[in-house]
């Protein structure tokens, strides 16, 4: 009977210095408002982080991003999904955006397709900002008509291949030259 105690004393000590070691790993960060433990925080990044470590972050975060991993570059039918699929496309967007106008905005398939091959092209020549990279394109596109809506006020506007090759003609010159500026 004395040894079946002394077994579970034995035990509940070590019980008791594991919850006290848990207590001791604990990451406390000091903030305006108090600690915050970060031993219950899921930690997520994404991003380009091409040229930090783990050991550029602080050392609460160190350790708690157990899993780096390197994707592949979107290829110019991931950027055309990207355009077309979600509820909330940017295409979508840029559409209702010019509608509170009166302005009706549509693009063919074709120039949705040209500029998912410019976003492609130029993430692979000078920066590669993924799908970013679309916003700054369909941006660039629309904003001849953004400016001078009263112009296209209470119209239709199709914009196909060629209206997107001219409208990003200048653009891809600028592309082109920052090849060459070290």
């Amino acid at each position: 009977a004395e040894t079946k105690k002394k077994k579970k004393k034995k035990e509940k000590r070590k019980e008791k210095e594991k919850r006290k070691e848990k207590r001791e790993l604990t990451s406390k960060v000091p903030t305006h408002w108090g600690d915050v433990n970060t031993n219950a925080i899921l930690f997520i990044a994404a991003g380009a982080f091409l040229q930090a470590k783990p050991s550029d972050l602080l050392a609460e975060f160190q350790g708690r991003l157990p899993i780096r991993v390197k994707l592949n570059d979107l290829q110019p039918d991931d950027f055309y999904r990207i355009l077309t699929e979600p509820k909330a496309n940017l295409l979508l967007q840029q559409k209702s955006l010019l509608a509170t106008e009166g302005i009706e905005l549509r693009f063919t398939d074709e120039a949705v397709r040209e500029l998912a091959e410019m976003a492609f092209s130029i993430n692979r020549t000078i920066e590669n900002i993924g799908a970013r990279r679309l916003h700054t394109l369909l941006e660039l596109v629309v904003n001849e008509i953004s400016l001078n809506v009263h112009l296209y006020k209470n119209k239709v506007v199709v914009l196909d291949r060629e209206d997107v090759k001219k409208l990003m003609s200048e653009f891809q010159d600028k592309v082109e030259l920052k090849k060459y500026i070290l």
